[in-house]
């Protein structure tokens, strides 16, 4: 008999399931992640360059192609904004 992954839900806890180091959330994982929204993230993009680079999930060129990004990079962005408030306190 054969068995069957299913892919994980929403509900699914990421950090239980894949490496975070090779894992690459999308848009809408990154603004559940880092609590900020899509303009403010290519704010973040063009201003910020400790913000994670995206990945690119296709070779197109054209605007508006597929971008992911990396778990564990995000991860640490985060855990730096949390470090720095303690710090600032």
């Amino acid at each position: 008999m054969n068995s069957i992954t299913l892919a994980p839900t929403a509900n699914t806890d990421l950090r239980a399931t894949y490496d975070p180091a090779t894992t690459i959330i999308r848009m809408d994982e990154l603004e559940a992640i880092t609590g900020i929204k899509r303009p403010t993230v290519y704010k973040r993009l063009k201003d910020d360059p400790t913000f994670p680079r995206p990945v690119p999930l296709s070779n197109s060129k054209c605007r508006g192609a597929p971008v992911g990004w990396i778990l564990s990079e995000v991860q640490t962005w985060v855990r730096t904004r949390i470090a720095l408030r303690s710090e600032a306190a």
